[in-house]
């Protein structure tokens, strides 16, 4: 008999009351705000700032990864399993799938096999809306700008060709990335180039990430920088007056999503920016509402540690006031095979000569974690193609670095799959060996930060900038926005900014494209080769294969 799929894992599954899972982290019913029976909104007044010094954060990040991910998910799902396998009071904290890879190539990213958040149709569709709502936010803010130009009342005199707001999306599509609006007469607005960003990639996503509370929010959407006037004054979206009504948008967006995993665990979701483009953690407010709701705390962070892992630690511990107490990074044999030269139909076959030339990549992970203060516990996401010679090797080659790897089995088992990884976690946190520093001060220049993650992180020799960067350097100056952190955009299929180049390449240029900035969310964004904020669709979309019968059964989405 094969495995089922996810989506048969979850159908099947015996799916709780929510009040029933909130009131195992000790959330009374009035407390929530339902949204049907299996997902609920939380009151940010259950966050208790006295609680979070006490709870333990486990960061979980990864390798570089093959293009259909290694499964940070599926490992920070089947850990929170695990701990509370092991009679711990654990709470795992994940980001919302963005219908830009669930139509795309993922189809589904709510973890898998029998380490799944449920009700997995709903958490990869609509959710409660808040992508929606961020959508909306932001797609009010651009509808603002250009009836401003529109208007003479009230007109603030915007150049358009200085506008740096783009409409967003939550969908792959690359015929939006540039296009021209305004166009059909005078009545239909002011002719200009614009374009779409991906809903993940949208400032007010990140601001609502990185926002503490309403106030807060209202603040950074009012930063938002919109461009310049023609006398070169900059211009913000409070200048608009826009944010309040944004605010008003986000009003339940701001809130936590509970949710189950299949095991009958707390499972608390909450924003979604990619880790390429953006800073790829879920909100401040979701990672602290689950240190004040349960003592060990799973999050994740996107794509391999060189982003997601590196920006959780520089951008969001620094304005969340936050220090992880461990780090889990996953890798698979796969992955290790194809970073030692397999092609993409050769990633199940064995080969310990590609496992070892593909763990060079493993290892850089490793000693970044170290630059960290942190001491990372390996999890080997565990496929049936592996050997136990590849594993061995794997283990050994750790050991030599001082790292525990440990296969995970979470996907195959769930929580009892995962009991060996669970208590290997607690062990490196009881031992007090880890203790969190942020790679970077935030004070130092723009260039130096920059080469700091290029050169420490990446393994880079050096760093370039066109000459359209360097102009842009000089506006970010201008404006003082110097001393943000820095959220690079990079691909996340390598150590370096070229997508091809796998393993631990060395001696090798990292090239700054062009900046943006993100006054609101706070941090300076260079966007590096040939990266896009707007993904297209692959040959064969996921879509191709999802229906849905009389009965509202669902298929294909996994």
């Amino acid at each position: 008999m094969s495995f089922p799929s996810d989506l048969e894992i979850a159908q099947s599954a015996e799916i709780k009351h929510i009040k029933t899972i909130a009131a195992k982290i000790g959330i009374t019913e009035d407390d929530l705000q339902y949204y049907g029976k299996n997902k609920a909104k939380l009151p940010l007044d259950l966050i208790d700032e006295e609680k979070i010094k006490k709870a333990k954060l486990i960061l979980v990040s990864a390798i570089n990864p093959t293009p259909a991910g290694e499964g940070k998910t599926t490992v920070s799902i089947g850990l929170n399993e695990g701990l509370n396998k092991i009679g711990k009071k654990a709470v795992v904290v994940l980001r919302e799938p963005s219908l830009g890879p669930v139509f795309g190539i993922k189809g589904g990213a709510a973890g898998g096999g029998y380490s799944q958040v449920i009700p997995m149709e709903d958490i990869n569709l609509h959710f409660t809306g808040d992508f929606a709502a961020i959508e909306k936010a932001n797609n009010l803010l651009a509808a603002l700008i250009d009836n401003n130009l529109q208007n003479k009342v009230g007109n603030l005199g915007i150049d358009p060709r200085t506008i740096k707001w783009k409409r967003v999306m939550d969908m792959n599509d690359r015929a939006l990335r540039q296009i021209t609006i305004g166009l059909g007469g005078t009545l239909n607005g002011i002719p200009r180039e614009d374009g779409f960003n991906i809903t993940p990639a949208s400032e007010v996503m990140a601001i609502l990430c990185m926002s503490k509370d309403i106030d807060d929010l209202k603040l950074r959407l009012g930063n938002i920088f919109v461009g310049y006037t023609f006398d070169k004054k900059p211009i913000f979206a409070r200048d608009l007056k826009a944010q309040g009504a944004m605010a008003l948008l986000l009003k339940d967006a701001i809130k936590p999503n509970l949710v189950q995993t299949l095991e009958g665990n707390p499972a608390i979701l909450h924003g979604g920016p990619f880790a390429n483009i953006a800073q790829g953690t879920n909100t401040i407010l979701a990672t602290k509402m689950g240190l004040s709701l349960g003592d060990y705390v799973v999050t994740e962070a996107g794509f391999g540690a060189d982003l997601g892992a590196e920006k959780f630690m520089d951008i969001k511990c620094g304005y969340g006031n936050l220090s992880p107490d461990a780090i889990v990074l996953v890798a698979t044999i796969r992955a290790l095979r194809h970073h030692g030269g397999a092609k993409k139909e050769e990633y199940n076959t064995a080969s310990i000569e590609r496992v070892s030339k593909g763990f060079g990549n493993l290892e850089k992970h490793i000693e970044n974690c170290k630059k960290f203060g942190i001491t990372p516990v390996v999890a080997i996401n565990y496929f049936p193609a592996d050997t136990d010679e590849e594993i061995n090797y794997v283990q050994e080659q750790c050991a030599k670095h001082g790292v525990k790897a440990v296969v995970s089995y979470g996907f195959a088992k769930g929580g009892e799959g995962t009991k060996e990884l669970a208590q290997t976690v607690c062990d490196v946190i009881e031992s007090g060996v880890n203790h969190f520093k942020p790679l970077y001060d935030w004070s130092l220049s723009v260039e130096e930060k920059i080469n700091t993650i290029a050169t420490e992180i990446y393994g880079a020799l050096d760093v370039e900038y066109s000459s359209k960067a360097r102009t842009q350097l000089k506006q970010i100056k201008e404006l003082g926005y110097d001393k943000l952190p820095i959220c690079m955009a990079k691909t996340q299929k390598s150590l370096s900014d070229k997508e091809t180049v796998v393993g631990r390449p060395t001696g090798f240029t990292i090239n700054v494209r062009e900046f943006e900035f993100a006054a609101g969310a706070g941090f300076i964004i260079p966007i590096l080769g040939d990266m896009m904020r707007m993904p297209g669709l692959p040959a064969v979309p996921a879509s191709e294969h999802m229906d849905i019968d009389n009965n509202g059964k669902i298929s294909g989405l996994s």
